[in-house]
């Protein structure tokens, strides 16, 4: 296994136990149209840790890379918000904001390469 999915999977599974951590923080920089927000942060906090542990085995490794393509994909509205709505965006500097946005499809990129 190459080091990068080690470093991809490091990633995960600590973002994904940040969920259990300080979910609220999380809870924050969600739009309020999406309903049940601490749901929402321990589910994909599961989803996290499991596709950072899936990606260190090799039989669950293209499921666990496609999972998180997925998550990358369905974060990105949360990003967006962060970005125009200022109590969201927990006073970052806009360039942080819109660097964290297109760090998305780098991240979907470098997984994708994977896949």
């Amino acid at each position: 296994m190459s080091w990068h999915l080690y470093v991809l999977s490091f990633i995960f599974i600590i973002a994904g136990i940040f969920h259990f951590i300080r979910p609220k923080a999380f809870m924050r920089i969600m739009p309020l149209y999406i309903p049940y927000h601490k749901f929402w942060v321990y589910l994909s906090g599961v989803f996290e840790v499991l596709a950072g542990v899936g990606l260190i085995f090799e039989s669950t490794r293209i499921f666990s890379l496609l999972l998180i393509i997925i998550m990358l994909v369905l974060f990105f509205p949360v990003h967006v918000h962060m970005l125009i709505n200022k109590k969201a965006g927990l006073n970052l500097p806009k360039w942080v904001l819109i660097l964290r946005l297109l760090l998305q499809f780098a991240l979907i990129y470098w997984v994708y390469q994977y896949v």
